[in-house]
């Protein structure tokens, strides 16, 4: 846990540095599993179609299991396959035994039916944590994996000791992978949580009332550091490009806001780092580590 003096404001909540902590942490369970278990977590990503930002997403996290110890493997399809071609895949890989943990590698072509795509991927080996089953069983408060962007922002949270419970939380943004998944997560650890979006009028009186302020809905800039309460924590999940603009920027204001914010996210890294971390930590926990 990071310390940090109280009254302080502006902090960073270094998703890079953390990230690093967690994938030392991961590389002594994976070694911890061979060596009692003789198993070694293996992540199958399937790809589909001719995506570039895609290709370089699921590159990264084959060289992050490779860091780590574990194995990877990448199954193709093109982008004219069938739904049933991308179902059979999917099936294969439940079925055999050599593989932990399956990535279905989002957004899939236009012409899929990818919330089916993602059912089909069984609970057990489910470590994006974004089908169906998944997401229900974190509204039920059961066991699940849990989706690695918001489960990404707790952990950063929880490891800078930023206090949840009882807490007001604002989200702004409601995607089913994102805004939602980290709402439910929030009010789990007994926030009040308050859920808003692109179309929420008047958005700055409820933002301003946050203690927990996830920005989660695609809007560049969109919250600025006048919406922002005096010593709150900000989670900026945003990334946006901006013409003009060199590298992503955040949903949030970042110069305006970290004048107000008592801890805030960099974008880049502050949350994105995270997702793959955890991502590592559910394909460990899928193959039997901790």
């Amino acid at each position: 846990m990071t310390k940090v003096e109280v009254g302080t404001l502006g902090v960073l909540l270094d998703g890079t540095a953390t990230s690093k902590a967690m994938r030392l942490e991961i590389a002594v369970g994976v070694k911890r599993l061979q060596a009692e278990k003789g198993v070694t977590p293996h992540l199958a990503a399937v790809l589909i179609g001719n995506s570039p930002a895609s290709e370089t997403y699921v590159a990264m996290k084959a060289r992050m299991c490779e860091r780590v110890g574990m194995l990877s493997s990448l199954h193709r399809l093109g982008d004219t396959c069938s739904q049933a071609e991308a179902e059979d895949l999917v099936s294969r890989l439940n079925a055999n035994p050599e593989v932990s943990g399956i990535l279905v590698q989002h957004p899939l072509p236009k012409h899929l039916h990818e919330p089916a795509i993602l059912d089909c991927v069984t609970p057990a080996k489910d470590v994006d944590g974004i089908s169906t089953g998944s997401l229900g069983a974190l509204i039920n408060g059961e066991p699940a994996f849990p989706s690695c962007t918001p489960a990404g922002i707790i952990e950063l949270m929880e490891r800078y000791g930023i206090a949840i419970e009882g807490k007001r939380a604002v989200v702004v943004g409601r995607s089913i992978i994102l805004g939602k998944p980290v709402a439910m997560m929030l009010l789990n650890r007994n926030a009040t949580v308050t859920i808003c979006h692109s179309r929420t009028p008047n958005l700055a009186d409820y933002t301003r009332e946050a203690d927990i302020l996830v920005a989660a809905v695609g809007r560049a800039e969109l919250i600025t550091g006048s919406m922002i309460k005096r010593g709150s924590a900000v989670l900026d999940a945003g990334y946006n490009r901006v013409e003009g603009r060199q590298g992503d920027v955040g949903d949030v204001e970042f110069e305006t806001a970290r004048q107000v914010a008592g801890y805030i996210t960099p974008v880049p890294g502050g949350v994105g780092p995270m997702t793959i971390a955890m991502l590592l930590r559910n394909t460990l926990r899928a193959a039997g580590g901790e």
